[in-house]
């Protein structure tokens, strides 16, 4: 049985709104492991009957897999029901020559074609198009600039003049641009027409940069901000993090993984789990409009969804700051 659809925000004064819990999709590039197409199936058919209708991809997941699963998934759905975003900036070129080798940058998939990275109006719009086609969709709902940083001045005189033009035709529902760092999209925000960015990893439970620079800025300006990463690539997303738990895609530190067991003990003490806090701080800022979370199978999807809903009694974070734990200024009662 379908549930409801999840809680949108709408962006800016587009057409687009997101859904508060927004499916990540690179696991469907076979990050990190193979996920075979019926997995990766379910996991979109699970997605759709808890409600949650936002779904983000980009070329560089799994070199175009991930966007030809979700178009699959997507393709038979009635197409205003539901949002996609995808990313430009990398081009996928030929390389017969690596064909026989596997991807270098983290996805299990052959290496037939070759990242360029390429943020020119020709790199945006050829990007685009190669989207569509993997994709079968007749649009793109929502176009992010993908990791930019070192090509601020490519980015911001090229390719965002491109993504407005699209948007101004049509093509396209909402631009913007999606990063590690925040001090960067700050700069996209107030200095360039977009209308959402997303931020991964850099507006956590553990560390809130984005506070100080892009949070602010999206609030002055309306930009709507997607926040992706909320389990900083680990170490929030079990109820105790492990000795060998990640921070940053590497061995986290022996102190914050003991900071991070302390606000998971606090959780458990409020009733609540530590992945439950994360996802409820984040959503609790208002520039917030949705939380992406990366899963790869039905059982991920169920669990992201329950943790998503749980209700965490504001009691925490009280109990957080008087620990020193979170800093006050950084508590969610501060934000709103």
């Amino acid at each position: 049985m379908t549930a409801p659809v999840l809680p949108t925000r709408q962006v800016r004064d587009t057409s687009v709104r997101l859904t508060s819990l927004g499916y990540g999709a690179a696991q469907a590039g076979n990050l990190y492991r193979p996920s075979t197409d019926a997995e990766t199936a379910d996991a979109f058919e699970t997605a759709w009957d808890l409600g949650i209708r936002y779904f983000d991809t980009a070329p560089h997941y799994g070199l175009g897999l991930s966007e030809r699963r979700l178009g699959t998934a997507l393709r038979h759905r009635p197409r205003d029901e539901f949002v996609v975003s995808t990313k430009v900036g990398r081009i996928l070129a030929p390389s017969p020559g690596t064909a026989h080798l596997k991807d270098t940058e983290g996805f299990d998939v052959p290496a037939e074609t070759r990242r360029v990275w390429d943020f020119s109006r020709d790199g945006v719009l050829r990007s685009l198009e190669a989207s569509l086609q993997r994709t079968g969709l007749d649009r793109i709902d929502v176009v992010y600039l993908h990791d930019p940083d070192e090509h601020w001045e490519s980015a911001s005189r090229e390719a965002v003049p491109a993504l407005v033009e699209l948007r101004e035709q049509g093509v396209v529902g909402a631009i913007g641009a999606g990063m590690n760092q925040s001090a960067m999209l700050a700069r996209f925000v107030r200095e360039a027409d977009v209308d959402v960015v997303m931020c991964a990893g850099r507006f956590t439970l553990l560390e809130q940069p984005a506070l100080d620079d892009l949070l602010p800025a999206a609030t002055e300006r309306d930009v709507a901000v997607v926040v992706a990463g909320v389990y900083n690539s680990g170490l929030l997303a079990r109820e105790v993090p492990p000795d060998d738990a990640t921070y940053d895609y590497t061995q986290a530190p022996a102190d914050l993984i003991d900071r991070t067991r302390r606000i998971a003990a606090e959780c458990t003490e409020h009733g609540t789990t530590l992945p439950a806090a994360a996802l409820a701080y984040v959503r609790a800022h208002p520039a917030v409009a949705s939380t992406v979370i990366g899963v790869r199978n039905p059982d991920q999807v169920r669990q992201a969804e329950e943790r998503h809903s749980a209700v965490v009694p504001d009691e925490l974070w009280t109990a957080l700051v008087e620990q020193g734990l979170l800093a006050e200024a950084a508590a969610p009662a501060a934000l709103r």
